[in-house]
Order: structure tokens, then C-alpha cells, then sequence
């Protein structure tokens, strides 16, 4: 009986890799498709169970005998799962040892793998197989965008157009004949590359950006108005008594509710009134009687009390006080020139000028939503990047509050309205934070704190509100763990910095092998893919994006090259100034 000469067997197993020696490498394929790093392999057991597995590597053993030298190739490959019965599972560990064959895997079949483990009306597909574009990877669209996704990778690895080509691609897909389907994205672009990429978006910048301060919190008020630094007691309890009486003031409603206003409270409150109210406070003096008399305009006197409270924001009053002891007399002068500084200074019009004090809460939501009448758009595009960076914190704080709260009210509403409602957001949101180590960085200084709290509460809450997050950033190691450690899912492009790999290797499972490894070594648009969306990690190729972000190098040598180009430097004043 002649015995089967077997060209490759598995000649060593082990936890998260096996050993195959193969005779003849050049025997060892499929067609004419020569195998290299990357490529897929079977291993089949003695339980009709077949182990995929990839090529990490390859190397040579020589032996000689008789003075005649042998070669032998060893090839070790990560277990990716096993295929029993039709169906792929994750892990290796239901493989009878010995197992039977090797052999190279076949196109068909590694198709077979993705394209079988997500449902056909959950796929969501914006890329290829690295080692074989003919291979297409669905991910469950489900499970990608209703968990953190983070997208990493050094500049010039094709981060902006990864971003464009998901987004795109989600919003261009349909299941029915519509102008419009039903995706919601708000990008955070702080350097002015999505407008080109997304020509029909929701586009809003500096220019058309108003903000209702009124609807800071008591944090991002202080963060903006006080010298936090300072701890200024008394410029702290001014400013909260000032604002909670403004509320109250232009509060239309019963005496019971208006009881209720608090710091938070999301109302009106007139920013020019609290000022005034402030510069009364710092100018007052004691008399003997330890009251606080005031003269106003009309030579009237009247002393400080609750009930002459509402005159301090609307009039201006001099002291009749003689004595400064005990009172806030120039203990406020400090704060009193911030306040002034930032309501004058135009940079900060769109927080905190007319239209701010003007804007209604149902216009500050249909603005960031793309909600407006007759121009309603899937993604809405906020450039950040005329935004003074002293307030970007704030302001990037105060949106994504804004629309967390949103998915949390309008899940109650549903609720309210149906209890046995199984899905209590139909109209969820996707947040992208583009380099988004700028707006939650690992660091705790103040300037920071505002923009950390929001993002912060939003990946650990927002999920079940339908609020979830894209985070892209060329510097993971530089953003906040708490944030990073809630994604799910994994776009991994090439990153240089061995402080971004370890970090991005530590949040990455310790299966992984070599595919972690890879990752200083991805051409542009290549990436890791890997999280609870896509049956297993894998190397892929990110389709081209339709229409480009401005995100495309400089061709400095071709631009230098060129004859001597004139600069208008007035028309740059004009703008600089604006």
C-alpha cells in the first residue's frame, strides 16, 4: 500500500500560533498565487473541523545528509477560528491535535468567512482585504456605529480619508427610493478639511456659528469668566448670585418653579445685566448701620435687600457707603475686567454676542442638527478652526453637551409615550471628534476640564441614549484612557511613535500576534480592523473616499519651483483682524 507523501504538516502547536513544515514551498499554493505574509491557511482536524490561520512568517531549515543538503520551510501562522459545520467561530481551541492537512485557503473560501458572518442587511462595508482586494470585509453596521469607534494612525496615513469614506458611505446607503436617508453626523473639524469632502452638509463655522451662553453650565461659566486658578471665593458666590437672580428675573412662570432655578438651570439670563450687577457689587460700602445704601440716577436712596436685588442689574448706582470694610468694595475688580474683556472682545461674538443672548433652544438644536427648514442634511460640519483656542475647550464642551442631552430627553420622550417601545432612540447620532487628543487629552490642566467632562460622560452614557463616538487622533497616547478604553472598534493605521503602539497595543487583545506589529509598516489607507463589528482582526484596504477632505500634502518642491508669487498683505490684515 503505497503511503500519502504529505507536503506541509503541522509539526508544533501552541497557545496563539502553529508550526507548519512544508517540503516544497513552490508546490505549497493555490493556481498560480504564490503565498507571502498575510495570507490565509486551513488546518484541518479529525472532527471535520477545519483552523484558519494567517502567515506570520517564513524561514528556512537546512539539514544535511550524506553530505547532500535538504531544505525545509517553516512557516508559522496565528489561529484566527474554526469552521464546523459551515459556520466560523473565533478562537482555535476545539482543534483535535494531530491534525490532519495544511493547505492554502482559497479565495472563495476566505470570502465565505466575512461575508457569512454578518447578516446581509447588517453589512456595512467600506473596504478590502489588503492581501487580496477581490476579498470585500462587511462589518455589522450595527455594532460598529453603535459602539465608540477610534481611528489612529500617523499623519500621512490616510486618517481624514478613512473618516470620509465611513461617513460617506454611510450616508449614501439606502433601503428605499429617498433623497435622504437617516443617518445624523456631526464632525468636530478643527482644521477645515470636511467642507470639501461633504459639499452638501450642514456647513458651520465661526462666520455663522451662534452659541447661547446661557446654556453653559456652572463649570464652563466659571472655566470662561474667573481665575479658576485663584480660587477667588468671593468672585465665585457673586457670580452664581447674580446669575441664579437673572434667571429668576426673566423667568415667566409660578413663584414655586422660579424657587427652583439653580446655577444649571438651562434659561435665559442677560450677560450685560449680570455685568452691571457685578460693577454695583465691587463699587458698595457699609454705613455705620453695617446696611448698604445706594444712590440712584435720580438722587434716590435705598438700602440692599432682596427686595432691591433686581435694580442692581438695570441700574448703575453710586455707594453712599463710608466704610469698605466687610463689604466687596475692589474685591471684585479682577473679575469685573474679565467679564468686560470677553463681552467686548469680537473674537467671542459668536458665544457671547447679540445673537447669543437671542437664540432659542429650539434653534440652537435644529443648527448643530441639520434640522433647518428646507436644508436639512445627514452630516452637519462644525469648523472649529476660527475658534480662539482660549474657548475652544468650552465650546466643544458646551455642543457635545447639547446633544448628549438631547438623546437623553428624547429617549424619555419615547418612553413616556410608549413604555414597551424596544428602541429608545430612532434617531441616532454619531459624534466625530477629529485629532481629538486636542479636545480630551490625557493632561489635567483647567483649560481642558470642560471638554473632558462632556466627552467623558458621553462614552460612558451615551450609548444608551443613541449618542455614540468617533475618535480620531494621530496621538492616542496623548488622549484620555477613559475615553479610549470605552471603543469597541478599531481602525489602526500606521503609527511611527513606539509611545502611540505600546498604548494602542495595550487596548488591543493580546491575540492579536504579529498583526500588531504591522502597524509601523501599513502603506497609506491600510489598517488594522478589529473590534466587535468584524467577525476577525484584519488587515485591510480603506476604499477611496468619493469626494476628498483638504486634508492633501503641501507640494512645497513643486510650489518653490515656480515663479515668485505675490502676497497681498493688506487683504491678510483685513482678515487677521476681523
Amino acid at each position: 500500500m503505497e503511503v500519502e507523501k504529505i507536503n506541509a504538516e503541522v509539526i508544533a502547536v501552541f497557545p496563539n500560533k502553529v508550526k507548519i513544515k512544508v517540503d516544497k514551498l513552490e508546490d505549497f499554493r493555490i493556481a498560480d498565487e504564490s503565498l507571502r505574509v498575510g495570507s490565509y491557511l486551513k488546518i484541518y482536524g479529525n472532527d471535520n473541523a477545519v483552523l484558519m490561520a494567517i502567515i506570520e512568517n517564513f524561514s528556512i531549515d537546512v539539514t544535511e545528509k550524506d553530505g547532500v543538503a535538504t531544505r525545509t520551510h517553516l512557516i508559522e501562522a496565528s489561529p484566527l477560528g474554526i469552521i464546523k459545520n459551515g459556520v466560523f467561530t473565533r478562537g482555535g481551541d476545539d482543534l483535535t491535535i494531530p491534525p490532519k492537512k495544511v493547505e492554502p485557503a482559497t479565495e472563495e473560501e476566505i470570502k465565505k468567512i466575512y461575508t457569512e458572518s454578518v447578516k446581509e442587511n447588517e453589512q456595512f462595508t467600506f473596504a478590502s482585504l489588503s492581501s487580496n482586494h477581490n476579498v470585500r470585509i462587511p462589518v455589522n453596521g450595527n455594532k460598529f456605529f453603535n459602539k465608540h469607534i477610534a481611528v489612529v494612525g500617523s499623519t500621512g496615513s490616510g486618517k481624514s480619508h478613512t473618516l470620509s469614506t465611513v461617513i460617506q458611505t454611510a450616508v449614501n446607503s439606502k433601503n428605499g427610493d429617498f433623497a435622504l436617508n437617516n443617518s445624523h453626523v456631526v464632525i468636530f473639524d478643527i482644521h477645515s478639511e470636511y467642507k470639501s469632502a461633504f459639499p452638501n452638509a450642514n456647513f458651520i463655522d465661526i462666520k455663522n456659528l451662534v452659541l447661547p451662553y446661557w446654556m453653559l453650565n456652572s463649570d464652563e461659566l466659571e472655566e470662561l469668566f474667573l481665575d479658576t486658578e485663584a480660587n477667588d471665593h468671593n468672585q465665585r458666590n457673586v457670580f452664581k448670585e447674580a446669575i441664579v437672580n437673572n434667571r429668576r428675573l426673566k423667568f415667566v412662570g409660578s413663584a414655586k418653579e422660579k424657587e427652583k432655578l439653580h446655577y444649571d438651570s438651562p434659561l435665559y439670563f442677560d450677560l450685560k445685566e449680570v455685568t452691571q450687577y457685578v460693577e454695583n457689587r465691587n463699587n458698595e460700602k457699609k454705613d455705620k448701620t453695617n446696611n448698604i445704601p445706594w444712590i440712584d440716577s435720580k438722587g434716590d436712596e435705598f438700602n440692599f435687600s432682596e427686595d432691591t436685588i433686581p435694580r442692581l442689574f438695570t441700574e448703575k448706582l453710586t455707594s453712599k457707603g463710608t466704610s469698605a470694610s466687610g463689604s466687596l468694595n475692589g474685591k471684585l475688580i479682577n473679575f469685573l475686567n474679565r467679564l468686560e474683556n470677553k463681552i467686548n472682545d469680537n473674537r467671542y461674538d459668536f458665544l457671547l454676542g447679540d445673537k447669543s443672548a437671542k437664540i432659542t433652544f429650539e434653534e440652537t438644536l435644529q443648527q448643530l442638527l441639520g434640522y433647518q427648514s428646507n436644508k436639512e442634511s445627514n452630516v452637519t460640519v462644525i469648523d472649529l478652526s476660527g475658534v480662539p483656542f482660549e474657548v475652544l475647550s468650552i465650546t466643544v464642551s458646551l455642543i457635545s453637551r447639547i446633544l448628549f442631552e438631547y438623546g437623553y430627553f428624547y429617549k424619555r420622550l419615547r418612553s413616556e409615550n410608549n413604555p414597551n417601545e424596544k428602541i429608545n432612540n430612532d434617531i441616532p447620532l454619531l459624534l466625530v471628534y477629529e485629532e481629538a487628543h486636542k479636545y480630551v487629552p490625557t493632561s489635567n490642566l483647567v483649560k481642558y476640564r470642560a471638554s473632558k467632562n462632556s466627552i467623558e460622560r458621553i462614552a460612558k452614557e451615551g450609548r444608551k441614549y443613541g449618542v455614540t463616538l468617533l475618535l480620531a487622533s494621530q496621538r492616542p497616547s496623548e488622549i484620555s484612557e477613559t475615553i479610549f478604553s470605552q471603543c469597541n472598534n478599531f481602525i489602526a493605521m500606521r503609527l511611527t511613535n513606539p509611545i502611540d503602539q505600546g498604548y494602542v497595543k495595550k487596548l488591543l487583545p493580546d491575540s492579536l500576534g504579529s498583526l500588531i506589529e504591522k502597524m509601523p509598516s501599513l502603506k497609506q489607507g491600510e489598517a488594522l480592523l478589529i473590534g466587535e463589528a468584524v467577525i476577525l482582526p484584519s488587515i485591510i484596504q480603506i476604499d477611496r473616499c468619493k469626494k476628498e477632505p483638504s486634508s492633501n500634502d503641501i507640494p512645497y518642491w513643486e510650489l518653490w519651483k515656480d515663479e515668485w508669487k505675490e502676497m497681498d498683505i493688506d487683504k491678510i490684515k483685513k482678515e487677521w483682524y476681523k
